[in-house]
């Protein structure tokens, strides 16, 4: 037997149930710290990730922005032309 099962034996609990959800690499946090962090992985393994595409077209990469407008002849047409539309 070994001394994981007879941990286990001695508390009741399964190795499954006995499994630690998190390991302490580095300082000693407190019970509350572990609680805190236990609340936030739990919240942001239950809201999932948004990795569904965006329904709204991307407009920058959209062809018609490749075109320019078309220039029509005419008095004044050359000014028009560098201006803004």
């Amino acid at each position: 037997m070994s001394a994981d099962e007879q941990d286990a034996e001695a508390t009741g609990q399964t190795p499954e149930e006995r499994r630690a959800l998190f390991r302490v690499l580095s300082g000693t946090p407190d019970d509350a710290e572990m609680a805190a962090l236990t609340a936030v992985v739990a919240a942001a393994a239950s809201a999932g990730g948004d990795d569904a595409p965006s329904s709204e077209p991307d407009l920058w990469s959209h062809p018609a922005s490749q075109l320019r407008a078309p220039l029509h002849a005419g008095p004044g047409a050359w000014r028009a032309s560098g201006l803004p539309r």
